[in-house]
Parts: C-alpha cells; sequence; structure tokens
C-alpha cells in the first residue's frame, strides 16, 4: 500500500485514522492468535489422554479376544463377528472457535445387547466386545480432536502471518507517514510564521 501522502491536514488525518485501525486491526487478531493457541494446547493435551486411554483398551480388548479365540475357537469366533452389523450411526457437525470451523463426531448411542447367543460364548467374548466399543469412541474423539488441532494450527499461522505484517510493516510504515506530513506541516507553519513577521515588521517600518 503506497502511504506516500501529500503533506496536507486532510492527509495526516487519514493517515493517523488509517494508523488507529492498524493498531486495532493488531490487538484484535493477536488476541485472536493467544486464544486459538490456548484452544489448541488444551486440545493437544486432551488428545494425548485419549491415546493412552485408547491404548490400554485396545490391549485390554485383544488379550480379550485371544482368550475368546483360545476358549472358544477362532471359527466361531469370526463366525459372531460376521453376524454383528457395520456402525452407520456417525455424524459430523461443525461449531465455530473464533471464526474456525470445527468438526464435532458423534456416535449413536451403542447397543449393548449382544447378537450372539450364550451356549457356545463366554465372558471373554462380552469383556472384548464392551473393550472394542469404548476403543470405537475413543477413536471417535480423537478423529475430532486431531481435525480440530489441524484447523486451529493453520488459521494461527494465518492469524500470526496478518499480525506480523500489521506489527513491521504497515504500522511502522503510517507511523512514519504521520512523522513525516507532521514534520512537513510544521515546517510550512514555521515558514509562514516567519514570513509573517518580515511582513509585520515592513509594515510598521514603513
Amino acid at each position: 500500500m503506497d502511504v506516500k501522502l501529500f503533506p496536507t491536514k486532510g492527509n495526516l488525518i487519514i493517515a493517523k485514522n488509517t494508523l488507529a485501525l492498524c493498531r486495532q486491526g493488531y490487538e484484535l487478531l493477536d488476541k485472536k492468535r493467544n486464544i486459538l493457541v490456548r484452544e489448541m494446547m488444551n486440545l493437544v493435551e486432551k488428545a494425548r489422554k485419549i491415546q493412552a486411554e485408547m491404548q490400554e483398551t485396545f490391549q485390554e480388548a485383544y488379550r480379550a479376544l485371544q482368550l475368546a479365540n483360545v476358549t472358544m475357537g477362532i471359527s466361531v469366533v469370526e463366525q459372531i463377528g460376521y453376524a454383528i452389523p457395520e456402525d452407520s450411526s456417525i455424524e459430523i457437525r461443525e461449531h465455530s472457535v473464533m471464526g474456525v470451523e470445527i468438526p464435532t463426531v458423534e456416535l449413536g448411542k451403542d447397543d449393548m445387547q449382544p447378537r450372539y447367543g450364550f451356549r457356545m460364548t463366554n465372558s471373554t467374548l462380552d469383556t472384548a466386545r464392551e473393550k472394542f466399543a469404548r476403543a470405537k469412541y475413543l477413536a471417535a474423539e480423537l478423529a475430532e480432536i486431531e481435525n480440530a488441532v489441524y484447523r486451529l494450527a493453520a488459521n494461527i499461522r494465518r492469524t500470526q502471518k496478518r499480525t506480523n505484517a500489521l506489527k513491521n510493516i504497515m504500522i511502522p510504515r503510517y507511523e512514519e507517514a504521520v512523522r513525516n506530513i507532521v514534520n512537513v506541516l510544521e515546517e510550512k507553519d514555521r515558514e509562514e510564521f516567519g514570513r509573517l513577521k518580515v511582513i509585520k515588521r515592513t509594515k510598521h517600518g514603513g
């Protein structure tokens, strides 16, 4: 943007107003960036906890599944697995955080009633099923958080570029423009004052 304004009082007002807007914009963007960074760091910490819980849950689920395979037979467990319907209850919605659209992953409530009989099964299969169901919800929650962190990080980078441009380019340019116009106008005022004094002395002398 060209800020070489002709040194007039009108342009001085324009330069001062633009400088004030740049400073206000910088403050707002800096606050937005700080809020987004805090939100992202909270989500990163939450993601760490979910990852740890999900890893532990999967380990427990696979241990229970191995026991079920041993005690019931792999073919029986496999047949039961084929009988379980695919989950199609996932819904993805979005909500806004400081103008950033964040996805929300919602799963339908899990039907905890087993879809197999008890004659050929035992508690190890029930445990495996419960653990895998829990892992599914954790995975959905983790996907939601990781996507949110990615979007927040991208927006933080864009916001940081804009704050840097205002702080390091626009604000200094308009500060310099205001100084230059003020200096030129003050010099003109001094010259005009000097001319008036000369005219006054000339009149009195005449």
